[in-house]
C-alpha cells in the first residue's frame, strides 16, 4: 500500500522538482556577447548545482541535509530561505523562517553589532518595538561584551556567529534553517547552541546541515543525502548517515560493498576492583540490565574483504557468552575473523553507538600491536576488548566492528559492519549523560584537619 501523503497544513516545507543552473563563461567578453544575441546563440555552458530535488518536511520535524562540499547543500538552503531564485521547480515554506546560512550573511560589516541586530531582526520579521523589547536578551545571549558597539568588520568569525545565532534565537521562528556556520564557534557556545536547537526541535521545524554525523543523527528525525546536486538517499537519519559514511570510505579506497558469515570462543581472568556500590545497586530498582542479541552473520557491511568477521559476542572473562549483562560487570567483546589473503598489519576496532548513531565509546588494537600483526591466507584470528559495562540509559544500542590493514593514521577497511551486535538497556539507570562510568571509589568524608 502506498504511504498516505500528509495534509497540506501538516507540511512546513515542500520542495518539488527544484533545480538551480548557473551560466559559466570562459571569457568575460562572452558574457557581453550573450547579452547582445540573446537565445540565438549560447556562449556559455550550463552547470546545474541542483536538479530534480524534491521532499517534504512536516511541521515539528527536523531534517538533516548531508553531502560533500559542492553537493548543493547551501544552494538548496538558500532557495528554501528565499535568498536565491530557483531555475526550475517550486519551494513552499509555511511559517516565519529564520536562517543561519553563510557566516555573516545579512550583516553589514560597517555597522556595529547593535545596528546589525536591528537590521537582521527586521529582515526576519520583527518590528522596531519588538526588537527594542528583546535587544537586551539578544546581546546577553551573544555575550560579546563591548564589541557590540564596534563595527562587525572588527569581529572574529566566532563573534559573528554568536551575534547571528543570538538573533535567530529571539525572533520566534516557526522554521529554522541552519548551515554549517555553527562549526566556527567555541566549544562552550557550541554546547549552548546545541541545547537551544534540541529545545527548538520539540516545538518547531528545522533543516540542519552539518558534516558532524553525531549531530545529525542526534538532532534529526530524517536526513537527505545530496550528491552532485541530486538526492542520493532520504530516510531516517541514522540509516542515511551510515550510507553516506560508507560511500565516502568506498570512494576513498575504491572498494565494493558486501556481507558476512559466523563461529564461537574462550578467555582469561584477572584481579580487578569494582564499584563499591555494585552489590547495593544490583539489589535495587537501580539495576541496569543489558540484553544482548545474537550476532547476525548476514549483517550488511562493506570493505575489500581480505578479512571477514565470522563471529562477534559479549562474554564473561572466563569465556562464557552472556545474553544478559549487568552495568558495572566486566565483559569481553570478542571478534573472530578469518583472513582471505595475507595481510601485514591488521587493526581491529569497535564503536558502541546509540539508536541515533551517536558514538558513545570505542577502541582498537593499533597501540597494542605496534610491530604490526600479520596473518596469512585462511588463518583465523581473534580480537578481544575487556571493559566494565557502562551504565546506560534505557534504549537500543549497537556495536559497529571494523577490520583494517595499515596504521592508525592510514589504513584500508577490509570489513566494516554497522550493526554487528545489538543490545538493549532496561531498568533504572543512574547514568548522567549518554553513559555512566562505574566508579572504582565513591566517598564523602571529613578532611583530616576537621575530624
Amino acid at each position: 500500500m502506498a504511504p498516505v501523503s500528509p495534509a497540506a497544513d501538516e507540511v512546513a516545507i515542500e520542495v518539488h522538482g527544484l533545480g538551480k543552473s548557473y551560466q559559466l563563461y570562459e571569457k568575460p567578453v562572452h558574457r557581453m556577447l550573450q547579452s547582445l544575441v540573446g537565445h540565438r546563440h549560447r556562449f556559455y555552458r550550463e552547470f546545474w548545482a541542483l536538479r530534480e530535488v524534491g521532499f517534504q518536511v512536516r511541521r515539528g520535524e527536523t531534517v538533516g541535509i548531508v553531502g560533500r562540499n559542492g553537493a548543493g547543500k547551501s544552494t538548496l538552503l538558500q532557495m528554501i530561505a528565499g535568498t536565491l531564485k530557483p531555475t526550475e521547480g517550486t519551494v513552499a515554506v509555511r511559517g516565519r523562517v529564520a536562517a543561519l546560512l553563510e557566516l555573516g550573511s545579512g550583516f553589514n560589516p560597517e555597522f556595529t553589532g547593535r545596528q546589525n541586530v536591528y537590521l537582521n531582526a527586521s529582515i526576519l520579521g520583527l518590528s522596531r518595538a519588538e526588537i527594542d523589547a528583546r535587544i537586551g536578551d539578544i546581546l546577553a545571549y551573544a555575550d560579546i561584551g563591548e564589541f557590540v558597539d564596534q563595527p562587525v568588520r572588527n569581529y572574529s568569525t566566532g563573534m559573528v556567529m554568536r551575534l547571528a545565532f543570538a538573533v535567530i534565537v529571539h525572533v520566534d521562528a516557526d522554521v529554522l534553517i541552519i548551515d554549517e556556520a555553527l562549526a566556527v564557534g567555541d566549544a562552550f557556545f557550541m554546547q549552548k547552541c546545541m541545547r537551544y536547537l534540541r529545545e527548538f526541535c520539540k516545538r518547531g521545524t528545522m533543516l540542519f546541515v552539518s558534516h558532524d554525523g553525531g549531530a545529525v543523527t542526534s538532532l534529526c528525525d530524517r536526513a537527505v543525502w545530496l550528491e552532485h546536486g541530486k538526492v542520493q538517499r532520504a530516510g531516517d537519519a541514522r540509516t542515511v548517515m551510515e550510507s553516506y559514511l560508507q560511500a565516502a570510505l568506498i570512494e576513498r579506497q575504491g572498494i565494493v560493498g558486501g556481507r558476512a558469515p559466523k563461529a564461537p570462543s574462550p578467555t582469561s581472568n584477572s584481579a580487578r576492583r569494582v564499584d563499591a556500590r555494585q552489590e547495593l545497586i544490583d539489589r535495587s530498582i537501580l539495576r541496569n540490565d543489558i540484553h544482548v542479541f545474537p550476532f547476525n552473520p548476514s549483517e550488511e557491511g562493506f570493505g575489500e574483504y581480505r578479512a571477514r568477521v565470522t563471529h562477534v559476542q559479549l562474554c564473561k572473562p572466563d569465556g562464557q557468552p552472556v545474553s544478559i549483562a549487568v552495568a558495572g560487570e566486566c565483559v569481553d567483546l570478542e571478534i573472530e575473523m578469518c583472513a582471505q589473503a595475507y595481510m601485514h598489519s591488521v587493526i581491529v576496532g569497535f564503536y558502541v553507538k546509540d539508536k541515533f548513531g551517536q558514538l558513545l565509546f570505542g577502541d582498537n588494537t593499533a597501540l597494542t600491536t605496534e610491530e604490526g600483526f600479520s596473518v596469512r591466507a585462511d588463518q583465523r584470528f581473534r580480537a578481544r576488548f575487556r571493559f566494565d559495562m557502562p551504565r546506560l540509559c534505557p534504549g537500543e544500542y549497537f556495536i559497529a566492528i571494523g577490520v583494517a590493514e595499515g596504521s592508525q593514521e592510514q589504513h584500508v577497511i577490509q570489513q566494516w559492519l554497522h550493526e554487528a551486535l545489538r543490545f538493549s538497556a532496561v531498568g533504572g539507570a543512574i547514568a548522567s549523560g549518554l553513559v555512566g562510568i562505574p566508579m572504582l571509589d565513591v566517598r564523602l568524608e571529613l578532611t583530616l584537619h576537621d575530624q
